[in-house]
């Protein structure tokens, strides 16, 4: 792979479009996502862990539940995490989406809209923000932007030239 293609490769993969308005997105619904992992994974905040998850998501056709628990869980948790930090934020908002749209299939859709009756309204707004931020980008305050800045542009990452945009 040429160097032109390297940068352009993580020039697409960590710029950005998003401001500061990524930001408001990034944070708080990582740490929801994250919180929801860390249930399945490690049956943290009242969860069920891994052998329990895998049961429920086995039951409902989800085979094999353990390995689905697993699975939704570590993108739940690692992707919440990484968009929290803002690091690989395009493919952590990717493989979050998906796990929302499993939820909205798999359990809530046939449930409605709203959430007090196990609706998928809960699960279509963090899609809908996942999606958005794997289209923009992890912004301006991002583990992302240091990185471009650093392997792609060649300029040290500063708050003060953040700040400027």
């Amino acid at each position: 792979m040429s160097n032109t293609t390297n940068k352009r490769f993580l020039n697409a993969l960590l710029g950005t479009t998003g401001g500061f308005a990524a930001l408001a997105l990034r944070v708080p619904v990582g740490i929801v996502l994250a919180a929801h992992g860390s249930q399945k994974l490690f049956g943290w905040f009242g969860g069920y862990g891994l052998e329990g998850t895998g049961q429920w998501m086995a039951s409902i056709g989800l085979e094999p539940g353990y390995l689905m628990a697993l699975l939704a869980g570590s993108a739940e948790f690692f992707g919440g995490l990484a968009l929290v930090l803002g690091l690989l934020t395009r493919p952590a908002a990717i493989v979050t989406a998906f796990t929302m749209l499993v939820a909205i299939f798999s359990t809530h859709i046939s449930n409605g809209l709203f959430l007090t009756n196990n609706g998928y309204e809960y699960a279509l707004s963090l899609l809908a923000v996942t999606v958005a931020l794997a289209i923009q980008g992890a912004g301006y305050f991002s583990l992302d932007n240091v990185l471009r800045n650093k392997l792609v542009a060649g300029k040290p990452y500063s708050a003060a030239a953040a700040l400027a945009h």
